[in-house]
């Protein structure tokens, strides 16, 4: 038996233990990261719950005060609307980007262009836009032209 046998035993189970407590350490940690997560998240929820409802009573007052001078139809017609237009602006408000502003809409193709860059970066995106085309490569929708000396096709060869 060599010396050194009994430290190995002993060394496996020092491992053993160490692993032990360093997942018990790391499910506490969890734990505790999942119950503040929890909270906030119920607090969100509960906020934005009790938001709909301070919608709601603002719509109806609105409805109400239109109501005092206006036909009851017109003036639910009228709050209908103004929330409409209100999802609108928000809904905007959330796009990074507005429609047709991306691919071909006033964009030359060919062209790297500082501006776009440079409003990415200010609007938070991570990365640079995606240009419509590869550089120097054929504008978006163009056809590029076939070349003459094809192998692979059939006819008369020059």
């Amino acid at each position: 038996m060599k010396p050194m046998d009994h430290l190995e035993h002993l060394d496996k189970h020092l491992v053993d233990e160490l692993a032990q407590v360093a997942r018990e350490t790391v499910r506490d940690e969890l734990r505790e990261q999942t119950r503040k997560q929890r909270r906030r998240a119920t607090l969100y929820a509960a906020s934005g719950a009790l938001a709909l409802y301070a919608g709601a009573a603002l719509a109806l007052a609105v409805g109400l005060a239109l109501a005092l001078g206006l036909p009851d139809w017109a003036a639910a017609l009228i709050t209908a609307v103004i929330l409409g237009a209100a999802a609108y602006v928000l809904r905007g408000m959330a796009r990074p980007t507005r429609p047709g502003s991306g691919h071909g809409a006033g964009v030359v193709p060919g062209h790297d262009d500082a501006g776009q860059a440079a409003a990415a970066a200010a609007a938070g995106l991570p990365y640079p836009p995606v240009p419509p085309a590869p550089p120097g490569g054929p504008a978006p929708g163009t056809v590029p032209p076939r070349p003459t000396d094809d192998p692979d096709l059939p006819g008369p060869k020059a």
